[in-house]
């Protein structure tokens, strides 16, 4: 049975119940194509970035960073969501710089040599358009004093929130949803700045894909993007339409920041 992960925005059930249903949309119109075998629901058990390079991958969304680093030429992009968030740009999107409110921070050049947070290292949102933002301001390759890494963007939040960090870069896609799922979590920090934007979260399918199975990949997410009766999941989510972009247009991300800052890591 092929695997088919979309987990990189279920953090809530409303998104989670909304991710569910596209896969049973999909699912239908795959089944009607001829596809064979194909799994009810999506797979919950596989860390994410685990299924990226799974022989078996049918369908699931990788991060745009680790894509440009070390995915290209080994998995197939279908298409690239585009989200009607605020800070999103047709197929691009950027992160918010966010303080703690009551935080005398106002600016990037005040973060210099504070504890910045992270989701992870290699996490495009997170960690490279923040060092794509402060990198101008940077001094021999060094910017901040510390930094945390917390594992996901809500934890980052959370650790600015209760002052064992400074500021984090959120996901704009995150800091909507979010925003309209669990507002409180938010009522603690405040944004300061935007970063640099570049292409979002692609999907992908395993790299041995036939031209025909990405085709219909291809077809299959326009369908859910035109289809009536998904009008709520995809309000739900803020998915407005897809874009087919190129293993190039990924690629501006691995020098975003250029030489100025080292990978960011606690």
């Amino acid at each position: 049975m092929p695997l088919v992960s979309i987990a990189m925005y279920v953090t809530s059930e409303p998104l989670a119940d909304a991710t569910a249903e596209l896969w049973s949309f999909l699912r239908h119109y795959l089944a009607n194509a001829g596809l064979k075998g194909l799994p009810e629901k999506l797979d919950r058990t596989v860390p994410y970035d685990e299924a990226w390079l799974r022989p078996d991958l049918l369908l699931s969304q990788a991060c745009g960073y680790p894509f440009a680093r070390g995915l290209r030429g080994r998995v197939r992009l279908v298409a690239t969501p585009i989200y009607d968030h605020p800070g999103c740009d047709g197929p691009l999107m950027r992160s918010f710089i966010v303080v703690r409110k009551d935080s005398p921070l106002c600016s990037l050049a005040d973060l210099r040599g504070t504890t910045a947070a992270i989701n992870s290292p290699d996490s495009n949102s997170g960690s490279n358009f923040f060092r794509a933002a402060v990198a101008p301001l940077a001094d021999s390759g060094r910017f901040f004093g510390r930094i945390i890494e917390t594992g996901s963007h809500r934890g980052s939040i959370g650790t600015v929130a209760e002052g064992r960090a400074d500021s984090a870069a959120i996901d704009c896609v995150t800091y909507a949803n979010i925003r309209r799922f669990d507002p409180g979590h938010l009522q603690a920090v405040r944004i300061i700045a935007e970063t640099p934007k570049g292409p979002g979260l692609p999907f992908i399918t395993s790299g041995d894909a036939s031209d025909e199975r990405v085709l219909l990949l291809r077809n299959a997410l326009d369908a859910a993007i035109k289809e009536p009766s998904l009008a709520a999941m995809r309000a739900t989510l803020g998915l407005v339409d897809f874009s087919v972009l190129s293993e190039a247009d990924y690629a501006p991300l691995l020098s975003l920041a250029g030489d100025a800052l080292p990978q960011l890591r606690a």
